[in-house]
């Protein structure tokens, strides 16, 4: 397998595409993603990825023109306006910044980074991953890594259940404490899975269809009760509740008043909207309410903090990336050497063989003067490529990519990819910019 090949990528992300589209580009399983993009001749690696927000696809070929052909069969059927499409550099860099989290929709968040690493597994699984994505994935999956042990970039909460929660540990000691969440659905879910996290000893689960709420709490690891909303009253009567959530999609309050008379010492922390309880209840001497506008609060502090880690990690990602960038470049500009000598001992080896045979014809050479000849040739060789060969390598490290793809076609009869300016092989359409079988969250 070569190791000198160009990536081009695709991706269709909740950036600028629909669910539906997203579901378009990645209605075939990773594996069989791979698998379809291999069984071309000119596709020597390919990488997918597959999450609830994105469906990408990479391909390592001799050229870009070459694999955006091949990559046309991942979004046949996808509006281009929802299409992200990267050259060699743009792949490498949105890589990373998939890997750390800032192409997700919640910043940071660390769900993608395992997600990468998975289809990377799948990938080489399915033979997809050669020299040139086992440096670039595997470098994406380090910067993540990076960015969450260097930076803050996945610190706080940013979901409005766990910044449910995370309000109530600030307002209330909640070790060993009782937790009352009032409704079933995804924001009552992500609260009840954070009160899990936390120190808290009991969770009880209200909602109007039980097995729903029985079905949350068999989630929890901790201590888990679930109760039909009618008997929130009397529960609330006999136990000692610490912290109520509430996160229904009720038109009308589902929490009373007199639901909350016999509480003591009660934080309430309506999510909902419009709000689950009653206003009233804010005059009981022993309940605490809070409401969205006091989320706001949380969750704005953590997009502060997150969109400050974040600048760091763009550091980061600009280091790495100039470093696997410096590597690809003295990789490309080895082959075009490598290529010119190869072509050069060629020549060399098929006149000094015609030399030879002329001298042997006049009358025989010694061993002596058939190892002269052999040396005057290579001398030569050696003295004529030392300029070219220099100059290679000074292309490479000034990303002059014109002199070595002139290079590579003088020497490679394989290559055939035309001069594309000053940076590796890219598109005119490529959208290369920095913004951002089953699915799974990222």
């Amino acid at each position: 397998m070569k190791n000198t090949g160009v990536i081009t990528g695709v991706s269709v992300a909740h950036s600028r595409a629909s669910i539906t589209e997203i579901e378009a580009a990645g209605q075939d399983s990773g594996r069989a993603t791979v698998t379809d993009l291999l069984a071309r001749d000119d596709v020597e690696e390919a990488f997918s990825l597959l999450t609830c927000n994105r469906a990408e696809a990479y391909v390592v070929t001799d050229d870009a023109a070459t694999g955006r052909e091949a990559l046309e069969t991942v979004t046949w059927d996808v509006r281009d306006g929802a299409i992200q499409r990267f050259d060699h550099e743009g792949s490498l860099r949105h890589l990373m910044r998939v890997a750390a989290g800032l192409e997700s929709l919640v910043l940071g968040e660390d769900q993608i980074l395992g997600q990468v690493q998975s289809a990377y597994e799948t990938t080489r699984s399915a033979g997809g991953i050669g020299p040139v994505l086992e440096e670039a994935v595997t470098k994406a999956i380090r910067v993540g890594g990076r960015a969450r042990t260097e930076t803050g970039i996945n610190e706080g909460t940013l979901s409005l259940g766990s910044a449910a929660v995370e309000l109530a540990a600030d307002r209330a000691n909640l070790d060993g404490g009782c937790a009352v969440v009032i409704g079933a659905g995804e924001m009552g879910t992500l609260a009840a899975r954070a009160l899990d996290s936390a120190s808290i000893e009991t969770v009880v689960i209200a909602n109007r269809t039980l097995d729903r709420a029985e079905h949350v709490a068999s989630e929890l690891e901790t201590d888990a009760a679930s109760i039909p909303l009618v008997d929130l009253k009397q529960v609330l009567s006999n136990i000692d509740a610490d912290v109520l959530i509430s996160a229904t999609n009720s038109a009308d309050p589902v929490v009373g008043y007199e639901d909350l008379t016999p509480a003591d010492g009660l934080v309430c922390i309506d999510v909902a909207q419009p709000r689950d309880v009653d206003p009233a209840a804010e005059e009981l001497s022993g309940v605490v309410v809070y409401n969205l506008d006091d989320l706001e609060t949380v969750t704005n502090e953590t997009q502060r903090r997150r969109a400050e880690a974040a600048q760091k990690v763009e550091s980061i990602i600009d280091a790495e990336f100039e470093r696997v960038l410096e590597k690809f470049k003295r990789k490309r500009a080895d082959t075009a050497i490598r290529k010119m000598h190869e072509g050069a001992q060629r020549a060399k080896t098929h006149q000094v063989q015609t030399a030879i045979e002329k001298l042997e014809a006049q009358g025989g050479l010694t061993d002596g003067q058939r190892e002269t000849v052999e040396s005057l040739a290579d001398a030569l060789v050696g003295q004529l490529l030392a300029a070219p060969t220099k100059s290679l390598r000074d292309a490479a490290g000034e990303d002059d990519w014109n002199t070595i793809h002139t290079a590579l076609e003088l020497f490679d009869p394989e290559f055939n990819e035309p001069p594309q300016g000053s940076h590796p092989p890219s598109e005119a359409d490529s959208d290369t910019g920095d913004s951002a079988g089953g699915f799974a969250q990222d």
